[in-house]
């Protein structure tokens, strides 16, 4: 371990969360405002199972993802990606990215493979090219997560 333990600016921030409704792709290049948007919503899921009472998933938002106590204040820019493990719709229907793939998916972050590669840009969080369910329940969740996304920040 270096002392002291400073390190030079990150080129990457991956913020980790799990979507429960499976609207997110596994990993999205953001803008340093979107990664700013999302850091401070905190978007993440309670799932079944994991708390008492909690008998289906549920999307939730955390400030900061817990509220830590970060070195800048959220709202500052800075360039990143996020991933998250679930895909292709919400629990029950979509699918479980395996921890290799969500490895790969991290080291070609880190290795600047990623930021090299060709990407789409979609309009709104999620190509439905991996949505298991059908048309109208991918627009159906489409709406429900921006509608969640929009009440967090009117509150």
């Amino acid at each position: 371990m270096r002392v002291p333990c400073i390190g030079g600016h990150p080129k990457n921030i991956i913020l980790l969360t799990y979507d429960a409704l499976g609207a997110l792709l596994p990993v999205a290049k953001l803008s340093p405002a979107q990664v700013s948007y999302h850091f401070i919503s905190g978007y993440a899921a309670k799932i079944a199972g994991t708390e008492n009472g909690v008998t289906k998933s549920q999307a939730i938002f955390s400030a900061c993802f817990g509220a830590p106590f970060p070195v800048w204040h959220p709202t500052k820019p800075r360039p990143g990606s996020s991933t998250r493990g679930w895909n292709g719709g919400a629990y029950g229907t979509g699918k479980r990215i395996s921890l290799k793939y969500s490895r790969a998916i991290i080291d070609a972050i880190h290795s600047g493979e990623l930021a090299a590669a060709e990407y789409d840009t979609y309009p709104i969080l999620n190509s439905a090219k991996s949505w298991l369910g059908t048309k109208q329940s991918f627009d159906a969740t489409l709406v429900k997560l921006a509608g969640l996304f929009n009440e967090k920040f009117a509150a």
